[in-house]
Parts: C-alpha cells; structure tokens; sequence
C-alpha cells in the first residue's frame, strides 16, 4: 500500500490539526471540570498519537521509521504515565492554582502546549512523511545501522535512563518524608539540580540524529533533505524551553526562596543553617550536566557561569530577590 498523501507532503498540516483537536479536546474537559487529572497526560500522549499516527498512514515500514517512531512513543508512555500518576497521587497541580478558573489564561497554556508537541515532534513526523520514505516521491530506504544511527539510539537510551531514573529517584526520595531544611541529593539528584531535564534534552537529541540519516543517501530532493536538518528545530526547542521558560526557571528561583525564608521567618520560625545549606548545594551541584561533587565544587566560577550553563538569571539574590520574598511574607501573615 502507498503511503496516505494527507494535506502536504510533509505531514505537517494533518500532524497539526491532529494536535490541535487532541489538546483541544483536554481543554475543554480540563476547563468545564476545573481539575488538572489529563492536562499534562494530554500532552505526553499527543506524542504517542503522532509517531503512531505518522508511522501508519506513511505505510513505509523502514527499519529506521520502526525504531525512531517506537523510541518516540516509549518516551511518551513514560513521561505521560508519569506525570498522570504525579498529579493523581498529588490530588492538583500548583502551576496551575492561578490561571485554572481563567478561560483566556488556561487557554493559553493549551495553547502553548500545541506549539511544544508540534514541534518537538517534527523530526519523527517528517521521517515517515512521502517526502522521505516514498520512492514515488523521492524518498528512499537508505538501510539502517550507521555509526550515526547507534550514536542517536545511545544518545536517547541515555537521556531516557537519566530521566526515568531520576524521576524515581525523586519520588522515592519524598517518600521518606526529608527533613525540609535540606536540598535533594539522593542519586543523580546529588550530581545534577535538574536531571530529568538533561535526560529529555538528550532523548531528542538523540532522535533527531536517528531520523536524518536518510539524507546521506543522496536520493532525497533538497527540499525533503533540508526539512530533515531543519527538524532540529525540536531538540534546540527543547533546549530553550527547559532552560529559559517552563524548566529550569521556573524551578531555581521558587526553590532559593523556600530556603531562604526559611531563615528569614517574620513569623518566627526560623533555621539559619536551611540557607547555609542551600548556598553550599548550589556550590557543590551542577545545574544541569551530572558532575560528581567533588569536581563541580573545586571548577571555577566562571566555567560554572558559562560552559555548564548556571547562567546568572537562575541567581537568587538576596539584596532584591530576598527583600521581595520577606515583604510578600509580611503581607501574608
């Protein structure tokens, strides 16, 4: 059977309106119950559909479509079933305590959302679209097995380890019900400040460079052959949102601050050695790439402040961040 030629060659139109319609469909319950039970399950599983959905009706079953379209949706098994067990056992989801009885604010998150998944999802998309894996329309089955394919299979298996065991992790350390004055260093915890979100920066990474080894085989047409390396727009997306908007960011500073008033309490209440603590984690824990301790403790600054990513932005700083933090929690109390 020839694979279904939907909207583009490209499968770029149909992938979308799929996205639309499945986020849409999670808003619109999410909206009318007022609860956060499938707003993250809604998307881990958008990816799941669209690997599947591509896979099929591409009806090209190259190995290299077989293994990047699997890998794809094992991810998504993960991350979705993750998160849905998360906010189950939690009851809600906190992020969403400000915007969720906002129509236009919620809605905007969903929206949001359609943009991640679209995106993200190209490079598996494009893959197992005409334009590379039909023979009638240039495509072609190049073989599988390259050095390049290896490379993006270890550079996933990599990042998905990392992300699920460092979600374990996590979980289990909670379980123990921690003391509250001290940072989480259980496992890759200790090595890494955010670990699932350099595994997830790898997996796709790693996709990526599984799904564009096809255009070294010199069949494709150029515009089929740039859309495969303009795919990296999905792992350099995931980059950026993770470390400058719904990742990193959102985490650092919330985080500082928990500790900080804990030794600032007005109410009274206060651990002087919790912000201690935290200052000698931060000195002694990378930001993002799993280093042991002992050698992230001992690098200097500056290579901290570049090369490994703790860039100033994530800082609390005590003069304006604190100040705020202390003023906010007189108005409170």
């Amino acid at each position: 059977m020839a694979p279904v030629h939907a909207l583009d060659r490209y499968y770029l139109g149909i992938t979308l309106l799929v996205t639309v319609g499945w986020q849409m469909l999670g808003f619109f319950i999410a909206w009318t119950l007022q609860f956060d039970k499938i707003t993250d399950f809604t998307g881990g599983s958008n990816f799941f559909v669209l690997a599947l959905l591509t896979l099929l009706i591409g009806n090209t079953f190259y190995a290299r479509n077989i293994v990047a379209s699997i890998l794809v949706m094992i991810w998504a098994t993960r991350l979705a079933g993750f998160l849905l067990y998360r906010v189950l056992k939690m009851g809600s989801d906190a992020r969403f305590d400000d915007i969720r009885s906002h129509f236009l604010k919620f809605l905007g998150f969903w929206i949001g959302q359609i943009v991640w998944v679209w995106t993200v999802s190209l490079p598996v998309v494009i893959l197992n679209s005409p334009a590379v894996s039909d023979p009638a329309d240039g495509g072609s089955n190049p073989g599988f097995g390259t050095s390049r394919d290896i490379a993006g299979i270890v550079l996933w298996a990599l990042g998905w380890v990392i992300e699920t065991v460092s979600d374990a992790q996590k979980t289990y350390y909670k379980s123990t019900n921690p003391p509250k004055n001290k940072p989480n260093t259980y496992g890759l915890w200790g090595w890494s400040r955010h670990p699932p979100y350099f595994g997830e920066m790898l997996c796709w990474w790693g996709i990526w460079i599984l799904t564009i080894s096809p255009s070294t085989n010199g069949t494709l047409t150029g515009g089929a052959r740039a859309a495969q390396y303009g795919a990296v727009v999905s792992p350099l997306f995931t980059m950026l949102l993770l470390m400058f908007a719904s990742g990193i960011p959102t985490a650092e500073k919330p985080q500082a601050r928990r500790f900080f008033l804990m030794s600032h309490n007005v109410q009274g209440d206060v651990d002087h050695g919790a912000w201690a603590e935290y200052l000698a984690y931060l000195e002694s824990t990378s930001i993002l790439i799993p280093l042991p301790p002992s050698l992230y403790r001992v690098l200097p600054r500056i290579l901290k402040r570049t090369v490994l990513l703790d860039f100033p932005m994530y800082q609390f700083d005590e003069r304006t961040d604190g100040m705020q933090a202390l003023e906010e929690q007189r108005r409170d109390a």
